[in-house]
Formats: structure tokens, C-alpha cells, sequence
């Protein structure tokens, strides 16, 4: 996990400089393993977020309102029993582990000055929140434990608080010696990576945090020990630690494309510095990480059925023209039918009825040496020469009337595939409730899910469009489904506005606002604000030059009977561009 003692040092630097002296105000517990603190502080109103869950667990400043339960939970009531009006005297990280106490100011039932301490173990499926009096007596906790869970450590009403058993043998890294570690090498095997070196010696440090110290020594954060300089290792793993005793941390999100894939308390150069995104605060940086990760994990949940019914359709179409395919093929032979049945004609002197094979000359296919090739006919001895010949007429007058008609189907086929796999590409886009629930009404309304009872009409979902702000001050619009890229291509652009969508690929629809100004008038650096978006919001937003179309709105047109969504157009240009998610980011409204 991320969140290691080291992170935790660097969070509790920024509680201690935000909240310490705030009092607080209200206490909420929006989830069973997590406790809310709403604080009135020198710098406002503050929640500090206390998550102690076997996922995710954390301690940090929070921007985001979490839905409160109608009933508070007991934990939940006790703490605003004790709490209600105390005074966050500060927070310490006791010794080099994941555990933090939260120290209070705070008044007895009888109104004298007391201490009470909150003390948050964020231990992955140890974790626990548990509230104790100013003797360090337990008076409530998120989980108790007795005997018959853990012989080494009780957490119950009543006791003493004890810290976690220690991990043995394992050295606080913020006292280690050059000798002490250059010892702990030499005990080592060569073998092993140097980051397993750092992280089965020393307390506290997340997998990423060694990686990036072997990645400072030596240039790669998989090297292993006995690849690596023992010094400038120790070099590296000493100015971590030392920088986080003075406070030097800096809030690092590392991204595998758009989604977030680690955290720190220092710069990820094992990603890319074009990888990594630097936050305003621990805080905000925590927000976002799990923000993004919580978001997309729960629109993947919501969207299941949805998911299901679209990859069903899209197989379903793949077999349908799969086997259309085929038997357009298979109209080919009816121009080998009309061969022979010609063959038969031009030879009737030749043939009889009751003929069941016959070699006639192919005036039609010379061999290299001059001659006429032979070819072979079966005939069907029932039949007179003529009649055979009819046969195969009719065969191939057949073929040639499904080869019509299955063209067409195809061609029917390949754009509803089309329209599937643009739905596909929106719902690995959606990133709201609101978003897919306008999907699903798109795919009630086309007959792809059956419509449930009460649900609204699509026109009636409501969704928040994409809002973006070119450099100069173009106001850019996207559409974040089919239903709202017509409205944006057929009932909200005007006259002059510019409509963009990635090349070949299911993407969204871009209109570029105007105002009415010709396409030669707009600067190139709002124009390519544009077409960065339309690619990023694509199905092609991880990949590098991406083609993207671009025309003057009015030549965007939907065919007859279409699908939600789709457009034919002329007169584009076509530009290419690589996605920048930060970009894209930093124009949002």
C-alpha cells in the first residue's frame, strides 16, 4: 500500500499546520469504517477524513461531502458525546508506524478540563479507529478484538490501550546508520531486488517509496542488490528519509495514461515526470487518487447490466455478419453456375439426356500453349441438356439477387456495430450516475434493453454536457454519450461553429463556439485546444497522432433513420494530435 508511515509523517506535518487548535464542530461516519471530522479552524470550516478500512485506509484533510446515514452509529454518537466542542490539540505518528493520535481538549460530563485521544491504525486489514480517555483507557473502538481473534493484542472496552506488536526485525529507517545499513546488506542475498532489500529491513516503507529509492541510486527501480552501488543506495534511502524529517515532501499523483495508478510523499521519477501530477496538498492529492479510482470502480458497478447488453449486441452483430460475409462469398460460384450453363448451350449437339458428366472445350480459358482448357460438368441424368443448363441459370440469377440484398445487410449490419461500439466507448467514458442513466435510456429507446417500468424517458435524463475553455477563450462543447452528441451537432451549434471527432475510431462530438467567425479567423492554438479534446475523449485517447476530423458544422448531416449519434459529413480537414490529459484537465470549466 502507498499510505506507509512515511506518508502518514508527511499528512500529519499538514494536519499539525492546518487544524491544530481547531475545534471541532460536528462528527459524522458516512460508512461503518470511516469517521468524518468537521473542524472550525484559523483557515475555515476543514474536514479531516479518518478511514480505517481494510481497503484504502488513511488519515487526511478532505474537500469532499459524504452522504451521511439518516440513524448515526453508535461510534458515531459516543465521539459527538465527547468531542462536541473539543479542541484538536495536534496529532503525533506513534513511533515509525502506520498509527496516529489525534490528542483533544476536551470537557467531563461534568464540565471539567479533560484529555481524550482518537487514535487511527491504518494497518490495511488491521486497521482500527479507537477512542480512549485521557489514561489511554479504551472507550470505544471501530473493532474489538479478544482472545479468540489475536493472542498478541486485545482492543476491548475497558483495557489499556497497547500499541500494535512491533514487526520483527524490522529497523526504523530514520535512525539508520551508514554502518548499520552497509551491515544489513552484507547479511543479505545478492539476489534479491534492492527494493525487497529496503522493504523486508525497514519499517514502514511502501513498495513504490523503495522502488524509487533503488530508481535515485542506480537509474532502475528493479535492479538487483549486487547490481546496485551499496552507496549511493544508502545515499539515496538516507536523503528520503531525511526530507521527510524536515518537512520536504511534495504530493505526487503517477499515471498509467488517464487512470491513477500510485501515490507519494515525494517525485515519482520511476514514472516519467510527464507522468506524474504535483497537488496542492496531501490532502487534495488524496482526493484525487481515490477520488478517480472510487469513481470509476463505482460507475463500473452501476454500469454492469449496461456493459453485458452492449457486449452482447456487439457479439451477436460480429456472428450475424461473420456468416453474411460468408455467404456473399458464396454468390461468387453463381458466375461459375452461368459459365457452365453457357458451356451447356453453345455443346447441346454434343449432349443427351441421361448424361451424368461431360468434358467439353472452354472457349473462354486458353492454356499456355495455345489450346482451349477442358473442363468437367456434372449433370443431372434426369434432365435434358437444356434443362441442366436452366438449372444453373436459375442459380445464378439467384445468386445474384442475394448478392444485392446481402450487400445491403451487410452494410446495415456494420453500422449498427458501429453505433454499438460507439455506446461501448461512452460507457468506458461515463463518469457520473446522471451519465449513465442517459446511456441506458438511449439503449431502451433503440430496443437494446428492455425499457423498466417508471423509468424516465431518454429525453428527460439530464446529464452535464463537457464544458471546456480554449487559451484565447473559445468555448468548446463535448458531448459525453450519444444522445447528447446530437444535441450538441444538431439543436445547440450555430452558424460557424466548427465540429470535430476522432478518425475512424467511437469518440465524442466536439463543437468549437464561434461566435460566428470563419474558420481562417480562429488561432491555431484554439484550434488544437479542440482537436486535443476530441481526441482525448475517444477511444483512441492513449494513443500518439491521433487522426481527428474537422468541418464547419453545417456539413455534418444524420442520415435517414439513423442511430442516436451518427453522422455523415464532407469538406473536412483532418489534423492529428496526441491526447494530453493534463490539458484537456486544465480547460475544463
Amino acid at each position: 500500500m502507498s499510505f506507509d508511515a512515511g506518508m502518514l509523517a508527511a499528512v500529519i506535518a499538514e494536519i499539525n499546520a492546518g487544524a491544530a487548535g481547531g475545534r471541532i464542530e460536528k462528527v459524522y461516519q458516512p460508512q461503518n469504517d470511516e469517521v468524518v471530522l468537521l473542524m472550525r479552524t484559523r483557515e475555515g470550516g476543514r474536514r479531516l477524513l479518518l478511514r480505517c478500512g481494510a481497503n484504502d485506509p488513511r488519515i487526511c484533510f478532505t474537500g469532499v461531502a459524504r452522504d451521511n446515514p439518516a440513524a448515526p452509529p453508535t461510534l458515531c454518537m459516543l465521539l459527538r458525546k465527547h468531542l462536541g466542542g473539543a479542541f484538536l490539540v495536534g496529532v503525533k505518528q506513534l513511533g515509525f508506524e502506520r498509527v496516529a493520535s489525534l490528542e483533544f481538549d476536551a470537557r467531563d460530563e461534568l464540565g471539567f478540563p479533560c484529555k481524550k485521544y482518537l487514535i487511527a491504525e491504518v494497518m490495511g486489514k488491521n486497521s482500527n479507529l479507537i477512542f480512549t480517555d485521557g489514561d489511554m483507557k479504551i472507550l470505544a473502538a471501530l473493532r474489538t478484538v479478544d482472545f479468540t481473534t489475536s493472542r498478541l493484542r486485545q482492543v476491548l472496552v475497558g483495557m489499556k490501550y497497547e500499541l500494535p506488536p512491533p514487526q520483527a526485525d524490522k529497523r526504523d529507517p530514520r535512525d539508520e546508520s551508514a554502518d548499520g545499513f552497509f551491515r544489513a546488506v552484507s547479511d543479505a542475498s545478492g539476489e534479491m531486488t534492492a527494493a525487497k532489500f529496503i522493504n523486508s529491513t525497514y519499517l514502514g516503507i511502501a513498495p513504490v517509496v523503495a522502488r524509487e529509492i533503488v530508481m535515485r541510486a542506480c537509474g532502475r527501480a528493479d535492479a538487483s542488490l549486487c547490481d546496485v552501488d551499496i552507496s549511493a543506495l544508502y545515499k539515496a534511502f538516507s536523503g528520503v528519509y531525511s526530507d521527510l524529517s524536515s518537512g520536504n515532501t511534495l504530493p505526487v499523483i503517477a499515471y498509467d495514461g488517464s487512470k491513477p495508478v500510485e501515490y507519494s510523499f515525494l517525485p515519482l521519477t520511476q514514472y516519467g515526470v510527464e507522468n506524474c501530477r504535483i497537488c496542492e496538498s496531501f490532502g487534495e492529492m488524496l482526493d484525487i487518487y481515490f477520488g478517480e479510482r472510487d469513481r470509476a470502480a463505482l460507475v463500473s458497478a452501476r454500469a454492469a447490466d449496461l456493459q453485458r447488453a452492449v457486449a452482447s449486441a456487439q457479439s451477436r452483430l460480429q456472428r450475424k455478419l461473420e456468416v453474411q460475409r460468408a455467404e456473399l462469398a458464396d454468390c461468387d460460384k453463381g458466375d461459375e453456375c452461368r459459365r457452365d450453363a453457357d458451356l451447356i448451350i453453345a455443346n447441346l449437339y454434343q449432349l443427351k439426356k441421361g448424361d451424368e458428366s461431360v468434358r467439353l472445350i472452354d472457349y473462354s480459358e486458353m492454356l499456355p500453349d495455345g489450346s482451349f482448357a477442358l473442363r468437367s460438368l456434372t449433370l443431372d441424368p434426369r434432365l435434358t441438356p437444356s434443362a441442366n443448363a436452366q438449372r444453373l441459370y436459375k442459380k445464378y440469377n439467384k445468386s445474384c439477387t442475394a448478392r444485392v440484398e446481402l450487400a445491403k445487410q451487410i452494410k446495415l449490419a456494420e453500422r449498427e456495430l458501429e453505433y454499438i461500439m460507439s455506446v461501448k466507448d461512452a460507457l468506458n467514458r461515463a463518469e457520473t450516475g446522471a451519465g449513465l442513466a442517459q446511456i441506458r435510456a438511449e439503449l431502451e429507446s433503440v430496443g437494446i434493453l428492455r425499457a423498466r417500468k417508471g423509468a424516465a424517458p431518454a429525453k428527460s435524463v439530464k446529464a452535464p454536457l463537457g464544458e471546456y475553455v480554449t487559451t484565447n477563450g473559445y468555448e468548446v462543447l463535448c458531448g459525453k454519450n450519444n444522445l447528447q452528441n446530437e444535441d450538441i451537432t444538431f439543436r445547440r451549434a450555430e452558424r460557424g461553429d466548427i465540429w470535430f471527432h476522432a478518425k475512424g475510431v467511437p469518440g465524442s462530438h466536439v463543437l468549437l463556439r464561434t461566435g460566428g467567425a470563419p474558420l481562417d479567423d480562429i488561432p491555431d492554438a484554439d484550434l488544437n485546444d479542440a482537436l486535443c479534446i476530441a481526441a482525448y475523449n475517444s477511444d483512441a485517447r492513449d494513443g500518439n497522432n491521433v487522426a481527428v476530423d474537422y468541418v464547419d458544422v453545417r456539413h455534418v448531416k444524420k442520415p435517414p433513420s439513423a442511430r442516436p449519434g451518427l453522422v455523415i459529413y464532407h469538406t473536412n480537414y483532418t489534423a492529428y494530435i496526441t491526447p494530453d490529459a493534463e490539458k484537456v484537465a486544465s480547460m475544463k470549466k
